[in-house]
């Protein structure tokens, strides 16, 4: 039985260096992580490579509510793709194509079956579309 896949995109206008450093360095995960403004991402941890560990702290800033978001990592070719597994067995991977300055961030999911597809999609294209504002804001 094939599984339900979500996608979400972004163009950005950065280096595709730079967007893999700004997507993977958890100095800059903390400063994106988050799908709305009332949310943030305290710590990040990301042990970036295959059978390495992801891990990010997603709350509330009042601290009411969050959770851990967790994935081990399938595969990864630097600069272009990362493939991992949620702690729920459903499995992730973003695509970074670069065309010049422009790089386009493309992360395909399985969906689960708690939230609806819309609110799962919703979700993921905050938080890309918060890492494109950051990336961008950094990018040299």
């Amino acid at each position: 039985m094939q599984k339900d896949r979500i996608k979400v995109e972004a163009q950005l206008d950065a280096d595709k260096n730079e967007v893999w450093e700004f997507y993977t360095n958890p100095d800059h995960i903390t400063k994106w992580n988050f799908a709305s403004d009332d949310w943030h991402c305290p710590w990040a941890e990301n042990d970036l490579r295959v059978g390495g560990k992801y891990r990010a702290r997603m709350e509330t800033i009042s601290g009411s509510t969050g959770f851990d978001f967790e994935g081990i990592y399938d595969e990864i070719i630097p600069g272009q793709k990362i493939v991992y597994t949620i702690a729920d067995g459903r499995k992730v991977e973003t695509l970074f194509d670069s065309d010049g300055d422009q790089t386009k961030v493309s992360i395909e999911f399985d969906a689960e079956q708690v939230y609806s597809r819309e609110q799962q999609k919703e979700g993921w294209q905050a938080i890309l579309n918060n890492f494109k504002r950051h990336a961008e804001s950094q990018s040299q």
